[in-house]
């Protein structure tokens, strides 16, 4: 979640600039996502009208429509055409959303909702601390008595926002509190890095904490949950309001008491695992009581466990496209353990992790290249039949046998240290090294979290590791199942216009699009295409200390671990001084990227530091055009470009940008299948120079690994929704009795 720069201005005059009523110059409407044509028709008063000559770079963040005086239809250009294409939404060419009669009254009711919390910015400024808690306890007296939410939206707006200016330092923005209307109405925002998501969550959470039942904020780590949450904690504590923290290492008493408060942050995992938990607590109460016939006590005392949660009322998910899209496809496990034949799993694991090398591709197995699933050919087959074999493991079934060698294949050639995995000592024994997985999209390190179907297991076995125990599933559920339990659910992120057909279906939160509140000055170079990694690194390293030269600070994304210390040694071997953030020093996260937007800074970062952080440029730099980024490889899911992309020309600082490939990148083997990306690496080492013509292909490549991800999501929700049903006609918890 990115830093508002929403500061307090100390003058009247500044306030006024910074922050016009809604009587004086209107604010732009929120745009709906860039597959959605724009409005059509005559004007309406109220409302600006859009341009019918605005360029917009597809692949960088949101950028604001500007203002004509056009009353005809508008034309939708080429560009916005282009980004409707990207969309992947299949709605977006449905003539229905074209009209702007579905969209003109949501713009017209948010834009007097503003008008109504700016009338009320000069009444609250005038009154003391006392009167604003006054005025908060009066709101929740009035919403707890059955008033609706939305009567009380101007009021609860207007008390954050001042109290937001107070104890903080820092004024909602007009753009913030639409923003903060959209989410409260459940709609996905997207808001450009640097506007402002921090503060803008305190709007809606604030305004459903009033009924008593909870707010939660879901976001992608600890850090940033108990980061963003004692940031804004002296505003809630000026209105009253009680804020819980959900951490990995909590307690179920700690636990308890952070859901208790008003407003709870935590992790999308923490919520999952804590409402697991409360069930199979549940269940096994509910069984005790059965058997304690006779008693006449309930069969549970006060002193006993508890649940921790208390319900669930509204959610507000930040980076809403990392958690409710990209970790769709992993679903919450809790495990029980399996006592049985321990010692003879542990070996195998270890028997086939010694002779998965020793197969070949072809002559011992096979690819498919859809599924990506090995499989063993009849050679293949005969060989693991004549490996030697341990008594242990010779007593394992001739079929688990093929399936642990296929297994460890796959971990061999596909699972890399430094790329998907690191090892490091474990958290509750220093003395013993545990594998801890790289999450793809954030470039973080996922704490708790294992590969299933043995793929973690074997990756132990592969790297010398303690093998851990194999469990069994005690409860799973699905991050969709999960925030669907919301009755009221709202996302924000920087990137969700290119999934709103995704989030809609699924989720039903339509998408709109925040405007920036000033015009941004980001600046897309051409893109480079090289033959080889190698030459394509060269070429960045040259690019990087032409730019450096003049004292530009420089931000380069790369997409693993390995590759950031590549291009950290190539720098090394140009003086080139600079710091490097990955997940294998994320302790080191903050100081790093507060420093990266300094006078001749040069940071090379996993796109971990795409998520949660603003790169805030030093002054000045802006003069000298601000920060340079440099993309060194697409990644499956454009959105994750944008993310690196809008690290920036935040809040309208100047900035650029450039996007390096190769013909040995990843995301064309996942694009296009291992045959032809083999033609095309064969191509680029003999290549020789750049090949730019070919940018486009690359991207062609991404939509097909994009299209190929919805897909499995589409399949694995169709699947839960029908085990959930068959379930329930049978009558099991579709949460506890689930198939390994």
């Amino acid at each position: 979640m990115s830093e508002s720069s929403a500061r307090e201005t100390t003058s009247s005059a500044e306030s006024s600039e910074k922050a016009p009523t809604a009587s004086s110059v209107p604010p732009d409407p929120l745009i709906s996502d860039p597959s959605m044509p724009l409005p059509e028709g005559e004007s309406d008063p109220s409302l600006p009208e859009l341009s019918e000559a605005v360029e917009i770079d597809p692949l960088a963040p949101n950028e604001p429509l500007t203002i004509s005086g056009e009353e005809t239809e508008t034309p939708v250009n080429a560009t916005q055409q282009a980004v409707a294409r990207r969309s992947s939404d299949p709605s977006a060419q449905k003539k229905k959303w074209a009209k702007a009669s579905n969209w003109r009254p949501r713009m017209v009711r948010w834009q007097k909702q503003l008008a109504r919390v700016n009338a009320l910015e000069n009444t609250l400024k005038s009154e003391d601390d006392a009167s604003l808690r006054k005025r908060s306890l009066a709101l929740r007296y009035r919403a707890m008595a059955g008033e609706k939410l939305r009567d009380l939206l101007p009021e609860a707006y207007a008390l954050c926002r001042e109290a937001g200016r107070r104890s903080l330092s820092m004024r909602h923005y007009d753009v913030q509190i639409l923003g903060g209307i959209a989410l409260f109405e459940g709609h996905i925002t997207e808001m450009q890095t640097g506007e402002g998501k921090t503060l803008t969550a305190t709007l809606p959470l604030y305004l459903h904490s009033l009924v008593g039942k909870g707010a939660h904020l879901a976001t992608v780590n600890d850090y940033l949950a108990k980061r963003d949450a004692e940031w804004m904690m002296p505003l809630f504590e000026m209105l009253g309001v009680s804020v819980g923290i959900i951490q990995t290492e909590d307690d179920q008493g700690s636990r308890r008491k952070s859901y208790a408060a008003a407003i709870t942050y935590g992790t999308a995992k923490e919520f999952g695992f804590d409402f697991l938990r409360d069930r199979l607590l549940l269940r096994a109460q509910n069984r005790m009581q059965t058997e304690m016939l006779g008693t006449g006590d309930g069969g549970f005392s006060g002193s006993g466990d508890q649940v921790v949660m208390r319900g669930m009322h509204f959610c507000l998910v930040d980076e809403a496209d990392s958690i409710l899209i990209d970790e769709a496809r992993t679903p919450l496990i809790i495990g029980s353990i399996e006592d049985t034949v321990r010692d003879q799993i542990i070996e195998t694991y270890k028997w086939a992790a010694e002779h998965a090398p020793s197969f070949e591709l072809d002559e011992h197995f096979e690819i498919d290249d859809e599924t990506k699933r090995y499989e063993l050919t009849a050679r293949g087959r005969s060989m693991v039949r004549a490996l030697p074999k341990s008594d242990l493991v010779r007593t394992m079934g001739l079929v688990d046998l093929y399936e642990y060698i296929e297994r460890s294949i796959k971990t061999n050639r596909e699972f890399l240290l430094d790329r998907q995995y690191v090892i490091r000592p474990s958290e509750k024994d220093p003395n013993v090294d545990e594998i801890v997985i790289v999450d793809e999209f954030t470039g973080r390190l996922a704490e708790g979290r294992k590969w299933r179907d043995g793929i973690h297991q074997s990756i132990e076995a592969k790297e010398g590791v303690e093998i851990s125990v194999p469990t069994g599933q005690a409860a799973r559920i699905t991050v969709q199942d999960l925030f669907l339990r919301y009755p009221h659910l709202a996302g924000m992120t920087g990137t969700a216009a290119t999934s709103a057909g995704e989030l809609r279906k699924i989720y039903r939160t339509p998408v709109v699009r925040v405007p920036t509140n000033r015009p941004p000055q980001r600046v897309q170079l051409p893109s480079r295409v090289f033959g080889t990694l190698q030459s394509k690194f060269e070429a960045i390293a040259k690019e990087v200390a032409e730019v450096h030269a003049t004292g530009r600070p420089v931000l380069i994304g790369t997409r693993s671990i390995d590759k950031s210390v590549l291009l950290s040694r190539l720098l090394e071997d140009l003086n080139i001084e600079h710091e490097v953030l990955n997940a294998n020093n994320v302790e080191r996260e903050a100081d790093i990227v507060a420093q990266a937007g300094g006078q001749g800074k040069v940071t090379v970062a996993t796109n971990m530091a795409g998520r949660g952080t603003d790169i805030k440029l030093a002054d000045e730099v802006e003069s000298i055009g601000g920060m340079h980024v440099i993309c060194t490889e697409l990644h499956d899911a454009a959105r994750i470009d944008r993310q690196l992309i809008g690290r920036c020309g935040r809040q309208g600082d100047r900035g650029s940008y450039r996007q390096y490939l190769s013909l040995d990148d990843d995301i064309l083997k996942g694009g296009f299948g291992a045959i032809k990306y083999e033609k095309l690496k064969k191509r680029g080492e003999a290549t020789s120079g750049s090949v730019d013509r070919l940018a486009a292909m690359f991207h062609r490549a991404q939509r097909k690994v994009e299209r190929r991800h919805f897909r499995d999501r589409m399949v694995l929700m169709h699947h839960e929704k029908e085990r959930k049903k068959m379930q329930r006609e049978i009558g099991q918890d579709p949460y506890l009795d689930t198939p390994d």
